[in-house]
C-alpha cells in the first residue's frame, strides 16, 4: 500500500479538510454507507474499517450507531494519530491497527469498509486485499467500497480529472494540470467495470452501485 501521499506532516495535519471539500456529497455517502452496513450489522456489531486513518469514517458511523465496533486498519502512524483527535470520547469503541489488511484480526466481522483507500492499493495488491477483507467478513456481511473509478484513457482521463478538478476549485482547492497528472501517476484509478470484476473474483456477491460522483463510484457487495 503507498504511504508516501501521507509522508508529509502538513498534509497529514490538514487530512480531515480534503475529503468533506474533494468528495462531492461526502456526508450523504458516509450516511448511506451506514445505511447499507445496518442491513448486515447487529446493534452491537463489529465494522472493520480498511484506511482509517484520519478517523472521519469511524465518527461519522459510531455517531450514526452508537451500539457498533470498530477495528480501523491504516499503515501510516501518523494519520492513526489523527484518527485518535477525531474520533475524541468515541476512541474507546475503536481498535486501531497500524499495518495493512493482513494486520488485521481474522475474527468474523459483521462488515466492512473501504473508502478513498483502495487507489492507494497497488495493482497486484488489489484481489489479495479483497480476498482478505471477504476472509474476515461473516458470510453475507456487507462490504462498502468508495474511491476513484472511471473509463480509462487519454480523452476519459482528461475529462474526469478535468471535472474532479472543477468541483477542487470550488472548494477552493489548486488541482492544476500537473497535480493532476501526479495524481493519475501515482493511484491506481481502474474502471467500474474492472472494480466490479475484482469483487466478483475475490468472491463477493450482490456487487451492487450506490454511488457515483464525477469521477468517484461507490459499491455495496456480499461476502
Amino acid at each position: 500500500m503507498t504511504t508516501d501521499a501521507f509522508a508529509d506532516p502538513a498534509a497529514v495535519a490538514r487530512y480531515a479538510e480534503g475529503p468533506p471539500r474533494l468528495v462531492p456529497g461526502f456526508a450523504d455517502m458516509q450516511r448511506m454507507a451506514g445505511v447499507l452496513l445496518a442491513e448486515t450489522v447487529p446493534p452491537q456489531g463489529a465494522v472493520l474499517v480498511l484506511g482509517a486513518g484520519g478517523g472521519l469514517e469511524i465518527a461519522a458511523l459510531a455517531a450514526a450507531y452508537p451500539g457498533w465496533r470498530f477495528t480501523g486498519v491504516d499503515p501510516s502512524a501518523a494519520m492513526l494519530d489523527i484518527a485518535r483527535q477525531t474520533l475524541a470520547e468515541r476512541l474507546p469503541r475503536a481498535d486501531l491497527v497500524l499495518g495493512t489488511i493482513t494486520q488485521a484480526p481474522m475474527r468474523p466481522f459483521d462488515g466492512a469498509t473501504c473508502i478513498l483507500t483502495m487507489p492507494f492499493i497497488g495493482p497486484d495488491d488489489r484481489l489479495p486485499t479483497l480476498k482478505a477483507i471477504r476472509a474476515r467478513l461473516k458470510p453475507g456481511a456487507a462490504f462498502v467500497m468508495v474511491h476513484h473509478s472511471f473509463p480509462r484513457g487519454a480523452a476519459e482521463d482528461a475529462l474526469h480529472m478535468g471535472r474532479f478538478a472543477a468541483f477542487a476549485g470550488l472548494s477552493g482547492i489548486a488541482f492544476d494540470a500537473a497535480r493532476q497528472s501526479d495524481m493519475l501517476s501515482r493511484l491506481t484509478i481502474l474502471p467500474p467495470d474492472v472494480e466490479e470484476a475484482l469483487l466478483h473474483e475475490a468472491g463477493f456477491t450482490n456487487i451492487t452501485p450506490f454511488y457515483t460522483a464525477l469521477a468517484f463510484r461507490g459499491w455495496c457487495a456480499a461476502a
